[in-house]
Formats: C-alpha cells, sequence, structure tokens
C-alpha cells in the first residue's frame, strides 16, 4: 500500500534499521510474538525512542498501548471481537462521509482511550481508528483493501513532520 502511494518502505527488524526513517508501521501480526522478539533484539526500546510517526494496525495497535509499549495512551483487549473464526468486515464511517471497509482478523478491542487521543472511526460505538499527535492506530486492517485513506493520513503525517524537523 505504501509503495502503492509512493513511498519507499523497508524492513526493519533490528534497531539500527530504524537510523534514517522517516516514519514506521507496526503491523499487524501476533503481538505477543512480536514483543518477545523486540525485547530479545532491544527493538522494544529502539521503538520507543523512534521519533518519526508511527502507524500501528491490528497486532501494532496492541504493541503501542499503555500496557506494552506505553507509546499510545489506551488499552486494548487482543482477540476482543473473537478469535479467528469470528473475524469480519464492517464498513466504518469517517468524517469525510466516504465509508471506510474495515477487515477485522482477530482484532483487538479498545477498553480504555485516554484524554488525548482522538476518535477518528468507530464500529458500533467503540473506536476502532484513533490518532494521539504522531501516532495513528488501527483495530481493523487497512492494508487488505483498495483504499489507501489510512495510509494517506499516515504519509501526510510523516510528511508535516519532516517539515517540521527540516
Amino acid at each position: 500500500m505504501l509503495t502503492r502511494l509512493g513511498a519507499d518502505p523497508v524492513e526493519v527488524r533490528k534497531p539500527e534499521q530504524l537510523a534514517g526513517l522517516a516514519g514506521l508501521v507496526v503491523p499487524g501480526g501476533e503481538s505477543t510474538t512480536f514483543m518477545r522478539l523486540m525485547r530479545l533484539y532491544g527493538l522494544d526500546e529502539a521503538v520507543r525512542s523512534f521519533g518519526g510517526p508511527m502507524l500501528g494496525t491490528c497486532a501494532g495497535m496492541i504493541v503501542l498501548d499503555r500496557n506494552h509499549l506505553g507509546l499510545v495512551d489506551l488499552e486494548v483487549e487482543r482477540n476482543g471481537y473473537g478469535r479467528q473464526v469470528a473475524s469480519f468486515e464492517a464498513d466504518l464511517e469517517l468524517a469525510d462521509g466516504e465509508p471506510l471497509r474495515g477487515v477485522f482478523i482477530r482484532a483487538p478491542r479498545v477498553r480504555d482511550v485516554g484524554g488525548g487521543v482522538e476518535v477518528l472511526a468507530d464500529l458500533d460505538g467503540e473506536p476502532v481508528l484513533l490518532r494521539e499527535g504522531r501516532f495513528v492506530v488501527a483495530s481493523f486492517h487497512p492494508e487488505l483493501t483498495d483504499d489507501t485513506r489510512v495510509h494517506e493520513r499516515f504519509l501526510e503525517l510523516v510528511d508535516e513532520e519532516a517539515h517540521v524537523r527540516a
């Protein structure tokens, strides 16, 4: 998705690979495994120190929450919408009025949101797309649809931050 939007993404597995990056995506996957490997390789502290914008999707949302890396002031329940067989898709309403299709696969459920966190989209009254400063997090997988708006917003944050630093 990022390549399609003109970005040049690189895979990060070690702390030194964060050097020089303008933004970071913490993708979906298995959050327990992510945290274990991040601690093992020192990537947890490197991500905490990373100053650029971050996008966390599904497991990435969990990794960034207050109970894991503590970078976004929200609390998340793993598999909050159910196990793999309970995966689903739903239309989410955004401020621009155009629905955004959300693909929820063993999705985390937001249980508590700090005062500085903005809800960008909800599902049946529960937040599923949020922003706190340079962080955007989603309970769902925006990369699994053709809709680029979540990634566009992330790249806008990256661009804004680059202009601030310049």
